[in-house]
């Protein structure tokens, strides 16, 4: 027993050492083609000319953006090759229903890269020329005011949730795979409103969307006429940060290996580029603090859960 616990570390070494010899997958649980689908492959590629194997990203939708992560952690060997981006939802969804993984122990973080810009558009042609009137009309049709999202549970329905709580009011949440099924609904009078990152931005620019409030700490320099949460009345900055991860056991020179190639990847110029189109913040954090950060995160989303009355039923 002792001599084969001494010969363990070796296999491991021998790994960090020669990885990565073959591509490597990049799980993206939101549809081809939205913004963070565009940003990860420009820092996939990044990556992948710093490692010397390309980084294939692979899009595998649903479950608000825990299915890929969650069938990353149930089937992919801990051997680097297969990655996932992480949406903040892995760490809600298990406070609101079973889930297939436990995001303290099913995966190895590998660092923390950004965040959204979120906000809440409407059709030009709305009758809501402000979100004052959106919380006016609610508390005068319960339940009629309807809004898209990325999925139930996502960061946009339990952000429009947290503001329904805090105005007295009632939405109807209708929710959708990801932004382009939300954007094509609200396009085509389907429903009222759509509560997304910024891959409206095209629409809101072109005029055919308005912008009623951004989610930031701060009004974006790009659309510096759309008020912030709290300048609303609602103590509220909403981002649903993301970062990295691979299944529970990786090798930690493995994952000093990727965190140092997509660490080096947010700073290539296509990448910067896509980061300022999207209006993502760079929040890097090393693995070290990325761990901590998901610890909070977990007790942070279990406290907003229990407050908006989703938490699933015990027993």
């Amino acid at each position: 027993m002792g001599a084969a616990t001494t010969l363990l570390p070796v296999p491991a070494l021998a790994q960090a050492k020669d990885f990565p010899s073959k591509p490597i997958t990049l799980i993206m649980p939101w549809p081809a083609g939205s913004g963070v689908d565009l940003w990860h492959r420009a820092m996939a590629e990044a990556a992948g000319k710093l490692l010397g194997q390309p980084v294939i990203v692979d899009n595998k939708t649903g479950g608000s953006g825990t299915s890929g992560p969650a069938a990353m952690a149930a089937s992919a060997r801990p051997d680097g090759y297969t990655i996932a981006q992480m949406p903040v939802t892995l760490f809600r969804l298990p406070h609101m229903q079973k889930a297939p993984y436990d995001p303290l122990k099913d995966f190895s973080y590998i660092l923390h890269t950004s965040g959204y810009t979120f906000g809440v558009v409407v059709r030009a042609d709305s009758e809501f020329k402000e979100f004052k009137h959106v919380i006016a009309f609610a508390k005068a049709n319960p339940g009629k005011f309807t809004y898209a999202t990325p999925g139930a549970g996502s960061s946009l329905h339990i952000g429009m949730e947290q503001i329904a709580l805090q105005a007295g009011v009632k939405f109807t949440h209708v929710p959708f795979k990801g932004g382009p099924e939300g954007w094509a609904a609200l396009e085509g009078g389907h429903v009222m409103a759509d509560a997304d990152a910024t891959g409206w931005a095209p629409m809101v620019d072109a005029g055919k969307f308005r912008l009623l409030c951004i989610w930031t700490e701060k009004r974006s320099p790009r659309w510096p006429d759309a008020p912030t949460l709290r300048e609303l009345g609602f103590n509220m900055v909403l981002d649903s940060p993301f970062g990295l991860a691979g299944p529970k056991g990786m090798d930690a020179g493995v994952v000093k290996k990727l965190h140092d190639a997509f660490k080096a990847a947010l700073d290539d110029p296509k990448v910067q580029e896509l980061m300022a189109k999207y209006d993502y913040p760079k929040r890097y954090m090393n693995t070290e603090d990325y761990i901590k950060f998901v610890h909070q995160q977990f007790a942070e989303q279990k406290e907003i859960v229990d407050k908006l009355g989703l938490a699933k039923k015990s027993g």
